[in-house]
């Protein structure tokens, strides 16, 4: 087998994909402080054509040499807002109508395989602070709560891993490609 080259690869354009559709889920990060997960989000994000990225609290925005080390220039093509608070955030999703998802390991929490994402639902997945996780407030505002069931000895994955778990499984049933 060959390796493929970029031209075989066939991506967009930073234009086109800007105007191409997006799956219908946004990713909110509540509090992440590590440039580096959140440059790895970006590119996740870009990598599935999510719809954008809420920026919350401490989480730092673009531009940052730090973000794109491992965005690798998917800031740029990825939309993107900050806002001071998740909870700010969160009224303006639910003005919108979307469906607040917590990856959080909580009780009751529905195990990521079990969750079948909607088409015609709009979707925002909120992820939490790498110590932390997603502020206990923010869970209690979520209408649904997911976690990725895990076999190990550590109780938790890096937030840009988890996050790139969940990305994926709402791409398995969102997308339209």
């Amino acid at each position: 087998m060959e390796k493929k080259t970029i031209r075989d690869l066939h991506r967009a354009d930073i234009e086109h994909f800007k105007r191409q559709p997006k799956m219908s889920l946004t990713v909110v990060l509540d509090n992440v402080r590590s440039l580096n997960n959140i440059g790895a989000i970006f590119r996740t994000c870009d990598a599935f054509a999510v719809e954008r990225i809420m920026l919350c609290g401490i989480s730092a925005c673009p531009p940052s040499p730090e973000i794109h080390k491992t965005a690798l220039g998917a800031e740029e093509s990825v939309a993107w807002k900050y806002f001071a608070t998740t909870d700010e955030c969160i009224a303006e999703l639910q003005r919108d109508g979307y469906t607040l998802c917590c990856l959080e390991q909580v009780k009751g929490s529905i195990e990521l395989q079990e969750f079948s994402p909607q088409r015609g639902r709009r979707y925002a997945m909120i992820l939490g602070h790498e110590v932390d996780g997603v502020a206990q407030d923010v869970v209690n505002q979520c209408d649904i709560c997911l976690e990725i069931p895990q076999r190990g000895t550590k109780h938790s994955l890096n937030v840009s891993v988890s996050g790139g778990i969940a990305i994926w499984h709402f791409f398995e049933h969102l997308s339209t490609y």
